[in-house]
């Protein structure tokens, strides 16, 4: 069973003139049993909102959608108000169009040749300032090692990242921004889906 869903709303059939495809990431959902959140619903979500060509992969919150620009900057707002009142927890979206993401799969500054596993790349609500960036320590948490670049931050774990201090909640602290990561082979798989027509 493949583990990317499309949506089958009739709704979908045309799609808005003007409309760019996104990738939209979610931080924390179905995480060892905590803020459940089924894909079907999530997917319904986004179709809710104008959203079109909603796809989902795997069950941690990854959805790939067509929408214009004004809709796709208004998506993260949307989609948190929805699993708010719907679900009754707090999440982080953030949205990255299809060239966005291009510019992240070709700019890692780390050896991608490697087990992708030990490479995270944390997506970014919003760019940080200089001076939060210089609040990261680079020697918070050896061998691991991190590069800022613009509203992402590039993480290399060469012993996993089970017992690394460079957290996601490190970096939201730090950087003053929300933030959620997805591992390497999930942003090329991300990438090879919102290619696909």
């Amino acid at each position: 069973m493949s583990e990317t869903t499309e949506h089958d709303s009739a709704a979908e059939s045309s799609v808005t003139r003007g409309a760019r495809r996104y990738v939209a990431l979610l931080r924390g959902v179905n995480v060892g049993g905590r803020n459940k959140l089924p894909m079907a619903d999530l997917r319904d979500i986004f179709s809710a909102a104008g959203c079109s060509a909603v796809r989902t992969y795997i069950q941690s919150g990854n959805v790939v959608f067509q929408a214009g620009q004004d809709l796709a900057e208004r998506a993260p707002e949307i989609v948190t108000e929805s699993i708010r009142r719907q679900f009754g927890y707090e999440t982080v979206v953030v949205v990255r169009s299809r060239e966005e993401l291009r510019q992240v799969a070709a700019s890692n500054p780390f050896d991608t040749s490697g087990d992708p596993r030990f490479l995270q790349v944390a997506f970014l609500a919003d760019t940080p300032d200089a001076e939060a960036v210089s609040r990261l320590d680079p020697r918070r948490s050896p061998p691991d090692a991190f590069a800022v670049q613009g509203r992402h931050v590039y993480l290399h774990y060469p012993n996993g990242v089970a017992r690394s201090k460079l957290t996601n909640e490190y970096l939201a602290a730090q950087l003053q921004t929300a933030s959620t990561m997805r591992n390497w082979r999930t942003v090329l798989t991300l990438l090879e889906l919102v290619e696909t027509p």
